[in-house]
């Protein structure tokens, strides 16, 4: 009987982190309803919020073993659903309402980030042995918001989408910044630091100052560039190990 409570406890725990993720869910909805009267620092308020459930959800539930007590309950196909939302449509979305750079290439530029997207989530080669993504993790929610808070030139920023889209498919490694073991303090300080800039930007309703702007920029060129550098670093110095590390 106290055998039978305990699994019960164990799968109720489990099945609880589930509904952690889950709710990032309602977040994307309350984004959606933001973007939709283009009141953007709501927009990006929740899918911050959302963000910060992905950080969090898994290593709860590696902590809880959640796959084996819940096997029938898929966390990686629940995740995916959610940061699809959240890291892609909404961003693309909020894009393309905005007009941020310019008509039609907001809607041309949605278009590519919904599409290749989609793609990139059906490759099963995504991560690579050290953690590291492999193409462009399709972390719109990031590149967008730094769009607003930046604020680029029409056809910069048009170009950075493309660039991004194809990079999605290229063997480039790109940085997961808590699960890459190599630089993780440097790592998650930097991205630290883009969060708070972020938060202040958020309370300066995008209007920032050029401190703000520049910490943003800064820091999201590290995040984003990091690992592609060290890979090349890497091959430079002929390690065996970065080849191997994008077999499937």
């Amino acid at each position: 009987m106290a055998e039978d409570v305990t699994a019960n406890l164990k799968q109720w725990r489990a099945f609880s982190v589930h509904l952690l993720t889950a709710s990032g869910a309602f977040w994307a909805f309350l984004s959606i309803i933001a973007a939709a009267e283009q009141n953007w620092v709501h927009m990006f308020a929740w899918l911050g919020l959302a963000l910060f459930v992905d950080g969090i959800d898994g290593p709860i539930a590696r902590r809880v073993d959640i796959k084996h007590v819940l096997p029938n309950w898929s966390g990686d196909m629940l995740d995916a659903i959610i940061d699809y939302s959240t890291y892609v449509l909404i961003p693309a979305f909020g894009l393309y309402q905005s007009g941020i750079i310019g008509r039609p290439w907001s809607f041309v530029a949605a278009a590519l980030i919904v599409v290749t997207s989609a793609v990139y989530y059906a490759d099963m080669r995504m991560k690579t042995k050290d953690n590291h993504f492999r193409g462009f993790p399709v972390t719109w929610n990031m590149v967008v918001f730094t769009f607003f808070v930046v604020q680029p030139d029409d056809w910069a920023a048009f170009a950075f989408v493309v660039f991004c889209s194809v990079a999605t498919f290229l063997p480039i490694k790109f940085l997961h910044p808590v699960r890459v073991a190599r630089l993780r303090p440097i790592n998650l300080a930097i991205f630290a630091i883009w969060s708070i800039f972020g938060l202040i930007a958020i309370g300066y309703a995008f209007e920032a100052p050029i401190w703000v702007r520049t910490g943003v920029l800064l820091s999201a060129l590290y995040l984003f560039c990091i690992g592609g550098i060290l890979q090349f670093i890497d091959r430079l110095q002929g390690r065996s190990d970065v080849s191997s590390s994008f077999e499937d």
